[in-house]
């Protein structure tokens, strides 16, 4: 197995308090702004209408917003889609204006364009989907929570669920702080981070528990360091190979995948270090020992000491 660092001995938990003060005042932080600020929610939660144009030869999206500007549908957001003679605008939901007429305001504020499809989202309809997002996202950190529990132990699956409320609540803090839209894209970017989190966890882990229960020498914060750096590798190579995917999707892949590409590029970086420094950490602060992995001996060859 290919390693780029066969050999380390680095103690990333000889800390492991002030990594947990450092997580936690990011998370406070976090909130803290969600509270404030929240988020700059897409059309696709608080409802508006889709226009789509099609040009005759390739139109730049800054064009288009000049046209717009100083209309009553100036707060468009407008974006590449598809081949770049096709155009995206997408208008907060207008009082007492259908979406056809939306979509015959728009058309005749942009010469030359055409309009080949119009779609609407309702208030409501904007509700009931972040609703949804809320409630995957819940089912997913059950799931995970009873997983880990039957897998491992429950100081483990605390640690895997403050990791994963950790790179979730950071992921949002981050749009909500840098006002980025945050669109369905976003949020399926953020339920991806969900299950890269646990992946990257899961492996720190069950290292975890193979050392404590066959290295008798060390204590307990020695053996989770060895074991870090022994999953070093595959956790720098993992996060490396994913992270060039999703930039490339972030400056190739256009503005309908932007929300999500952001979403993954800051998940990885973060759910990377909440690996190692907020799961693993969080386990050491509830006790971990070896007794907390102690066995039944099974007959045979395959009993434990």
């Amino acid at each position: 197995m290919l390693e780029f660092f066969p050999s380390t001995n680095i103690r990333f938990l000889g800390r492991h308090k002030v990594w947990m003060m450092l997580s936690a005042l990011l998370v406070v932080g976090s909130i803290v702004s969600l509270s404030v600020r929240f988020l700059n929610l897409g059309i696709d939660f608080t409802g508006g209408t889709l226009v789509e144009l099609g040009f005759n030869a390739p139109v730049e999206a800054d064009t288009v917003r000049g046209y717009l500007a100083g209309s009553q549908v100036s707060s468009a957001i407008v974006q590449n889609f598809g081949s770049p003679t096709d155009i995206l605008v997408r208008v907060p939901h207008l009082q007492d204006v259908s979406a056809n007429q939306v979509g015959d305001i728009v058309r005749d504020l942009i010469p030359d364009s055409e309009v080949r499809r119009v779609e609407t989202v309702g208030p409501q309809v904007g509700r009931e989907l972040a609703e949804s997002g809320v409630l995957a996202l819940l089912y997913a950190l059950g799931g995970i929570l009873l997983y880990v529990i039957i897998r491992f132990h429950w100081k483990f699956s605390v640690g895997a669920i403050a990791a994963t409320v950790h790179d979730v609540l950071l992921t949002m803090g981050f749009f909500s702080v840098t006002g980025m839209e945050f669109d369905l894209p976003a949020l399926a970017g953020v339920l991806a981070i969900v299950g890269y989190s646990v992946n990257d966890t899961i492996v720190v882990f069950d290292r975890i528990r193979e050392k404590l229960r066959k290295v008798r020498k060390g204590d307990t914060v020695e053996v989770v360091n060895m074991s870090i750096n022994e999953t070093l590798s595959r956790t720098v190579m993992t996060s490396l190979m994913t992270l060039i995917t999703v930039v490339a999707l972030l400056f190739l892949g256009g503005e309908t995948i932007h929300g999500f590409a952001v979403a993954m590029v800051v998940g990885i970086i973060i759910g990377t270090y909440s690996s190692i420094f907020v799961a693993s950490a969080t386990t050491l602060g509830l006790g971990l020992d070896r007794g907390d992995l102690a066995v039944v001996a099974k007959e045979g060859a395959d009993a434990l000491p």
